[in-house]
């Protein structure tokens, strides 16, 4: 996702300050402790320090006043004044680390300089930290995804006043679930809330392929044997995905084999899946995924345009709206990460999508704007591996998830060694590699980069070990 910002003013419009005036009244009847710094992993507590301590309670008077005064009034206003300087200083006095959640919501879509620095400065206080010399926002949020900061009371419902005050097409994504809305923030587009098979109709937005075009090998002249393509196999039917079609896409409709699929790729995190998008409980439509234009630990968060239920994109689990209350959990199939002189040769039969779906695109963030580590805050990360370590995930018959280091596994599968855990095996095929069991059935695995597989999978056994 692109990472530019576009709020339309320094100061958020009063729509959000009427949104917000009664959250504000009731956030502090309550909360809860943050974690004791025991219960933190040790490289947590020596890379961000030991956490504060979070108040609970309703908040003091005092407090409540100074409130209204930086956040209520001044968006009313549409000013930042001395009143407001004073009123965020007694904020910043209060040692809640609770508000800084807020703090951070209402920065990244601040642009005025010296507004957010104010700002960042607030939240730096309450967390107890010095300030940051570049992307106080990045900063802010790392530490309290890192020390597990809680929200304070009733916080979906400001921060949805702040994001939808930006962003209306978001007033349907925002919604209760069990998506932990701390850890969302905005990838710097708009959503894409275009309706099925819309495919050529243009968007401010990252456009989705419904049913694309397809070729054969032969025809996929303008593709060179280099080219890094995701394959895809169901009921003996292949199709590469170019990786150079799928940096500008992020999501496909597709259908291959007879079976329905929707096919996410979070370029921050190097994961391309398939989710089956057919054969599911009576009364469930087929859900059609696109980009939402947000971020959840610097991966992409996708929903269904038929439901607007929000998914977990590495989980395939809906976690917000109607598909949530039919607990509706995708099965995957397995995407190989290969080249396509390689996957071709494996597979002559294969189709390809075509290149007019590039849009005329040459992107490579992997080795570009990636390349240096995660762009968007990810808070802590398991140590075991480098942050950008490419790994197989898949899980394991008892619900086990397991992560194989790609380069090692490779390598082992090349000398013809065995790679097993559990009931998982692991193969080659057309370049990349796959988990199977053992009677060759395929279980739906993918590659990913480590600090990604290991966010969503925090208890991940990791081979090898």
């Amino acid at each position: 996702m692109a990472s530019a910002l576009s709020s339309p003013s320094r100061i958020l419009p009063s729509a959000l300050a009427a949104a917000l005036c009664l959250v504000w009244s009731l956030a502090w009847a309550g909360g809860l402790k943050a974690k004791d710094a025991e219960a933190l992993p040790d490289y947590v507590i020596k890379q961000f320090g030991t956490p504060p301590a979070v108040p609970t309670g309703p908040l003091p008077e005092k407090l409540k006043a100074a409130v209204k005064t930086a956040f209520i009034d001044s968006m009313k206003q549409s000013a930042w004044g001395q009143d407001q300087a004073n009123a965020l200083d007694v904020i910043a006095a209060s040692k809640d680390p609770r508000l800084a959640w807020l703090i951070s919501d209402l920065m990244r879509f601040v642009t005025e300089r010296g507004l957010h620095t104010t700002l960042a400065n607030a939240a730096f206080t309450l967390l107890g930290k010095k300030a940051s010399a570049a992307n106080d926002w990045g900063v802010v949020t790392d530490q309290l995804i890192a020390w597990d900061i809680p929200a304070p009371p009733d916080y979906l419902t400001a921060k949805r006043g702040i994001f939808t005050s930006f962003l209306p097409g978001w007033d349907k994504i925002f919604v209760p679930g069990t998506i932990d809305w701390r850890h969302v923030s905005w990838g710097g587009v708009p959503i894409d809330a275009r309706k099925y098979d819309t495919t050529d109709e243009r968007c401010n937005c990252i456009p989705a392929a419904d049913n694309p075009k397809v070729s054969t090998a032969k025809e996929a002249t303008w593709l060179k044997d280099e080219d890094i393509v995701f394959g895809i196999e169901v009921n003996g039917a292949h199709r590469a995905y170019p990786r150079r079609i799928m940096e500008v896409r992020e999501m496909v409709n597709d259908t291959l084999g007879g079976r329905h699929l929707g096919i996410p790729y979070c370029t921050l995190c190097g994961a391309a899946q398939a989710y089956f998008t057919d054969q599911l409980p009576e009364g469930i439509d087929r859900p059609v995924l696109r980009t939402s234009g947000l971020l959840i630990r610097s991966n992409k968060v996708m929903y269904d345009i038929t439901s607007h239920s929000v998914f977990d994109t590495f989980l395939g689990t809906a976690v917000t709206g109607p598909l949530l209350k039919k607990k509706l959990k995708l099965k995957q199939a397995s995407v190989l990460t290969t080249d396509w002189g390689t996957w071709k040769a494996a597979h002559p039969e294969t189709t390809v999508l075509v290149e007019a779906l590039a849009l005329g695109r040459n992107f490579d963030f992997r080795n570009g704007r990636d390349s240096k580590g995660p762009i968007f805050p990810v808070g802590d990360v398991d140590p075991r591996l480098p942050v950008h370590e490419d790994i197989i995930g898949a899980i394991t018959a008892s619900g086990k998830p397991v992560a194989f280091q790609r380069a090692k596994a490779f390598l082992a599968l090349k000398k013809g060694e065995e790679i097993a855990f559990e009931n998982i095996r692991l193969k080659l095929d057309g370049g990349g590699i796959k988990a199977v069991g053992a009677d060759g059935a395929d279980l739906g695995s993918h590659q990913a980069f480590w600090f990604a597989w290991s966010q969503f999978h925090p208890k991940t056994a990791l081979w090898p070990g």
